[in-house]
C-alpha cells in the first residue's frame, strides 16, 4: 500500500475540529459539528476512523455499537479523493471493528439520491430494508427519503 492510497487511523478527542472540517467538506447539510462529533465519540461503544491521504485527511467513519448492533452513523470522503476506494476501505474496517467487538448486525441510512453510496453498501452485501420518507431536509429546498439498510456480520 501507498500512502496515496490511504493510512487508516482511529479517531480520539484531539481529532475533533479535523473530523467537523471533514464532514463539512464532504456533504452539502452536515450535521457533524465539533460538538456533535465530541458527544458521539464519549458514548459507549462508539468509535471512528479517518482516512489520510498523504497525510492530509480525506474522509471518516463515525459510528456506534449497543448490545449486538452497529450503526454507521455517518461515512464522508472529500470530493476530490472519491472514486479511489476510500469510502470501502472505512467502510471494511468499521465491520472489522464492529464484528470484533460483538456486533452481529449493522445498520445505516442513506439518502435516496446518494446512487454512489447505497451502491457500495450492496456491493458489500448491505440490503435495503427500509425507507424514511422525507428524512433529509436539502440546502436547496425539499426532502428526500432515507433509505435503511442492513447487514449481517460473521464472526
Amino acid at each position: 500500500m501507498t500512502a496515496t492510497d490511504g493510512t487508516l487511523k482511529p479517531v480520539g478527542p484531539f481529532d475533533l475540529d479535523v473530523l467537523a472540517a471533514l464532514s463539512e467538506a464532504c456533504f452539502d447539510e452536515s450535521r457533524w459539528n465539533r460538538k456533535a462529533v465530541a458527544e458521539v465519540l464519549a458514548m459507549p461503544g462508539a468509535f471512528g476512523v479517518m482516512i489520510l491521504v498523504d497525510n492530509a485527511p480525506a474522509g471518516f467513519l463515525l459510528a456506534r455499537i449497543a448490545a449486538d448492533e452497529c450503526e454507521i452513523l455517518s461515512l464522508g470522503v472529500q470530493p476530490s479523493y472519491r472514486r479511489r476506494g476510500l469510502a470501502r476501505r472505512l467502510l471494511r474496517e468499521a465491520l472489522v471493528q464492529a464484528a470484533s467487538n460483538g456486533g452481529r448486525m449493522v445498520f445505516l441510512e442513506v439518502g435516496e439520491d446518494n446512487d454512489s453510496a447505497w451502491k457500495l453498501y450492496k456491493s458489500e452485501g448491505f440490503e435495503q430494508v427500509g425507507r424514511r420518507p422525507e428524512y433529509y431536509d436539502r440546502p436547496r429546498g425539499g426532502a428526500i427519503a432515507a433509505l435503511v439498510f442492513r447487514r449481517a456480520l460473521t464472526g
